[in-house]
């Protein structure tokens, strides 16, 4: 499967994704944690390689931050609502 970049980035939620976490004031650790509740295996060092856009989001995972964070996908996507 070849997966595309988009400005250079493999994803575009990973901005948006540091800024909530950032005003939650949750760790990296802490989201893994909660993400993994919701069961998606994914460690710390993945959400900081999507926080840094060198890492592929499926839209499972995305749904999942959404829910994890309290916002929506559309949010995260940089998408007018």
């Amino acid at each position: 499967m070849k997966i595309y970049d988009y400005d250079g980035k493999k994803n575009i939620c990973g901005e948006r994704l540091r800024q909530v976490r950032v005003v939650k004031r949750l760790r990296q650790e802490d989201l893994a944690a909660r993400i993994q509740l919701k069961g998606v295996n994914m460690e710390r060092d993945s959400i900081s390689r999507i926080e840094n856009g060198t890492r592929f989001v499926s839209d499972f995972e995305l749904k999942v931050f959404s829910e994890a964070l309290g916002v929506s996908v559309n949010w995260l996507l940089d998408i007018e609502e």
